[in-house]
């Protein structure tokens, strides 16, 4: 039995779901999600509550039933309140600013980088060194901040780059270290 998938979704006042043969919409002031639900899983609104239910026990239908219980979570919260990850850019010179709404970075190479907005996100830049990525749909939220992040990863030895905030970097030691070392 799921534990997850059993669980019973509360809706928010300010948010709407429907359902619409297999596919199911989630409305609130920060935006709508969609997406279809598989065939093997029942998905029900009443009264501000949704309830997903599975059709058989095979194991696969089992994974489905908590994945798209916490995917329809996830989509009640993100249109009430939304979701955000924040990330630091550490290094001396390295800058992020708006530019309009895509984000002006300059991470150390020849040119300015420019990273254009993408539908469903916000950028809010504090300062000139830290980014955070606002939006409705976590997935969405989490591969932008990554596709960020990979513009300039930290670096190994040093540790300047994109990082995310708290994230806790192992710093390798150099060449020097090793040569102390060995003497």
């Amino acid at each position: 039995m799921s534990k997850i998938g059993e669980k019973e979704i509360q809706v928010v006042q300010d948010v709407q779901a429907s359902i619409a043969g297999d596919r199911i919409s989630v409305k609130g002031k920060e935006g709508e999600i969609h997406f279809d639900i598989p065939r093997e899983l029942e998905v029900v609104v009443n009264s501000g509550v949704i309830k997903v239910s599975r059709k058989s026990e095979a194991k696969k239908v089992k994974a489905l039933h908590g994945l798209y219980r916490t995917l329809i979570a996830n989509a009640t919260s993100g249109v009430a309140k939304p979701w955000e990850k924040k990330l630091e850019i550490v290094g001396t010179g390295y800058t992020v600013k708006l530019q309009g709404e895509d984000l002006a970075l300059k991470l150390g190479y020849s040119h300015q980088i420019v990273f254009k907005k993408v539908e469903g996100i916000k950028f809010q830049v504090q300062g000139n060194n830290n980014i955070t990525v606002v939006g409705a749909d976590k997935q969405l939220v989490g591969q932008v901040a990554h596709q960020i992040k990979m513009v300039r990863k930290p670096d190994p030895y040093k540790g300047k780059g994109i990082k995310y905030a708290g994230e806790k970097l192992r710093i390798k030691p150099g060449k020097k270290a090793k040569a102390v070392g060995a003497a």
